[in-house]
């Protein structure tokens, strides 16, 4: 059975991060935020094996370049895989407008430039 090693970038970490604090601090919720963090960064890790069970998304660019969703509770994933890889780029709210989030992503933006130069 292949399995896939799994990297989280530094802006699906701070996405993570800020669910976090909003739950713990706005919400005052510290409980539900440990819980709502770790049940992300669990389905994150399982990842590794048959990471093509999401769909790519409709929207472009993200379907042109492959980008997945997974729906972790109200929380969207967002990942690439590439070869042996699983490369997370941001998690994101569902309630919020995704693909307005996701186009305004730095990391996202330049991992589109990257792989854009990749391809051609």
């Amino acid at each position: 059975m292949k399995r896939y090693m799994v990297e989280i970038t530094d802006d699906a970490l701070a996405d993570m991060e800020k669910l976090y604090h909003y739950i713990a601090f706005t919400l005052l919720s510290p409980e539900n935020a440990m819980g709502q963090y770790n049940r992300i960064a669990d389905e994150i890790l399982k990842l590794d094996m048959f990471p093509e069970r999401f769909r790519i998304m409709d929207s472009e660019p993200e379907h042109s370049k492959g980008i997945r969703r997974m729906l972790v509770d109200n929380y969207s994933v967002f990942y690439v895989v590439r070869e042996e890889k699983v490369i997370v780029t941001n998690v994101l709210y569902s309630a919020s407008d995704i693909e307005k989030r996701l186009k305004s992503s730095e990391e996202t933006r330049s991992w589109l430039r990257w792989n854009k130069k990749d391809e051609g």
